[in-house]
């Protein structure tokens, strides 16, 4: 018996140009990722470091001002995070007993290598004492 050998053009080759595409979209991505998860952490870390200038400007003794006291520590934790004082907006505000305090800031983050997209990644959060410090 003899078998014929059909000519199938179309399921030859391209196995590179797959190949190719696909590394692009996994380099494009991880490329992505390297420039956002460190903004995004210390987005993060500014958070927790506001919740806890709060609790601890609330329970400060003495006559040290705490509004003074939480504004420091939250412009502490912002140097330490790479972000600029200069374009953060900090407002730290005292109510009847509690402090509140309001970070807001703008950082851009390269997303595609070679400034094709740019994505402005906007930081905004207000940390208010919750726990056993305010009667619930």
């Amino acid at each position: 018996m003899s078998v014929k050998k059909q000519n199938r053009r179309n399921e030859r080759g391209s196995a590179g140009v797959k190949f190719v595409i696909t590394l692009a979209v996994i380099v494009l991505t991880a490329h992505a990722g390297y420039n956002y998860v460190p903004v995004a952490y210390s987005a993060e870390s500014v958070k927790s470091e506001m919740t806890t200038a709060v609790l601890q400007g609330l329970a400060l003794p003495g006559k040290v001002n705490p509004v003074e006291n939480v504004k420091t520590r939250i412009e502490r934790s912002l140097v330490q995070n790479n972000v600029s004082i200069v374009e953060a907006f900090v407002d730290v505000k005292q109510n009847a007993n509690s402090i509140t305090a309001h970070v807001s800031y703008t950082k851009q983050i390269s997303l595609l290598p070679f400034g094709i997209y740019t994505y402005a990644y906007h930081f905004d959060h207000t940390a208010t004492p919750s726990g056993f410090l305010m009667k619930q």
